[in-house]
């Protein structure tokens, strides 16, 4: 390894156990979906990963089809990961959305799940990663194929945990309980779509994981940047959404909903507690200790260290958590 990190790493991140295993992750994690899989962000990448790694954060998660073109994410970090203390870090992939054409680049069959996590090794240069999810529910292939699989996929020595994303309550629980028939591998870990905005786990995931014992960690916890605070004054045109051309239709649409006088709110709470409205809404999901780990994505290292501050800001008081709900609920 060429690259010195920070000594006093490991006393800087509140690592949280996730589920009953013995895995701990940092209570934010990166991600590689967007901005640091594009063509042209590797130094960005670079700079980044070293960044959260000298800041305590031990966890990358990626996906076989993250990235433009789809895998580039996992060319990019597999270069990062060669100056890198491997067994220092937790590395996730996915496989579940459409990565090659034919009936065998979709979905949730073993053929496409242990092919693709070939594909993915060779990408990232590994002969294992941490984690591997499926990363979204298949109303065709059986249960039992796709959790067998993941069992595979373990004893292969290819992955050291697994998991499941974009799984409602209903389908984690058919899930957990083919794995617990069969004997198979548990699902370690979850990765849902949660954030202030968009709060279904609540009510349809939570207890169900926290009885299984499975960890949970929450994907797009910003709500694609809409919980920053960056549309408040209108549509930056260097945004995603700025960028597309019914960016701005969107922009009225919730604007005539309430969502930018609700996130106005927010942000002055946040003001008043010394946070941005970005690490307020990564705290408010960290005050719930079911879930394990926020996952963040970033495009600049100013963003990554506002987020990695949440990871260590004082935990909300029952009042702030009221008044939250309270905005949230569009009550007076």
């Amino acid at each position: 390894m060429s690259t010195d990190f920070a000594p006093d790493r490991y006393t800087k991140m509140p690592y949280r156990r996730c589920g009953r295993s013995g895995l701990v992750l940092p209570p934010v994690s990166v991600g590689f979906w967007q901005s640091l899989g594009e063509v042209g962000m590797e130094d960005v990448c670079r700079k980044v990963c070293y960044a959260a790694f000298d800041a305590g954060i031990t966890h990358f998660d990626l996906a076989n089809n993250y990235g433009s073109p789809p895998g580039n994410s996992e060319l990019v970090v597999g270069a990062i990961l060669k100056d890198m203390p491997r067994d220092e870090l937790i590395i996730s992939t996915k496989a579940g959305f459409t990565m090659w054409s034919g009936p065998y680049g979709d979905w949730g069959s073993k053929k496409y799940l242990v092919a693709s996590l070939d594909q993915s090794l060779k990408r990232l240069g590994l002969e294992y990663v941490d984690i591997f999810y499926h990363h979204r529910p298949d109303p065709n292939t059986p249960l039992e194929e796709t959790m067998a699989a993941l069992d595979l996929i373990v004893k292969q020595g290819k992955a050291l945990y697994v998991g499941v994303s974009n799984y409602r309550g209903p389908e984690f629980c058919a899930a957990a309980e083919t794995i617990r028939a069969h004997g198979w591998s548990p699902l370690t870990i979850h990765q849902p779509r949660y954030n202030m905005l968009d709060r279904w786990a609540e009510a349809d995931l939570l207890a169900h994981t926290a009885r299984v014992g499975t960890g949970v960690i929450a994907f797009s916890p910003l709500a694609k940047g809409v919980l920053t605070g960056r549309y408040l004054n209108g549509l930056p045109a260097d945004s995603r959404q700025g960028k597309q051309g019914a960016g701005r239709q969107w922009w009225d649409q919730q604007e005539a909903a309430g969502l930018w006088s609700k996130v106005r709110r927010l942000e002055a709470l946040a003001r008043n507690r010394g946070l941005t409205m970005a690490q307020l809404a990564l705290v408010w999901l960290l005050r719930d200790p079911r879930v394990t780990s926020v996952l963040i994505g970033v495009s600049r290292l100013e963003q990554l260290q506002e987020n990695i501050a949440a990871a260590t800001a004082p935990p909300l008081s029952n009042d702030e958590v009221a008044a939250i709900e309270t905005i949230l609920r569009n009550q007076a």
